[in-house]
């Protein structure tokens, strides 16, 4: 039997942390920074802009621009989502 302690186990640690996908927690990090900017913008936005896209809406829009900033991040995640969508070859 091996009687060596790894440093992880030693402290205390989970064993999730030695197998930890770097990159997925480096994604998490960006992902809740553009999250925390987003608020920071929708507090500090608070005057109405028009939003115009003649072939596709038939009015103008005017909402608060906190909410446009939303919008087109949510429009923008789920694109990037659809498009990354189906890949094979697994995580890593």
């Amino acid at each position: 039997m091996d009687s060596h302690i790894g440093l992880t186990e030693a402290a205390g640690f989970p064993s999730f942390w030695r197998n930890m996908n770097v990159k997925l927690l480096l994604k998490t990090v960006f992902l809740i920074v553009v999250a925390l900017l987003l608020v920071l913008m929708g507090m500090h936005n608070d005057s109405r802009v028009s939003l115009s896209l003649p072939p596709l809406l038939p009015s103008t829009f005017e909402l608060p621009a906190a909410i446009m900033y939303v919008g087109f991040f949510g429009f923008g995640f789920l694109s990037g989502a659809i498009l990354n969508a189906g890949k094979k070859g697994g995580g890593k």
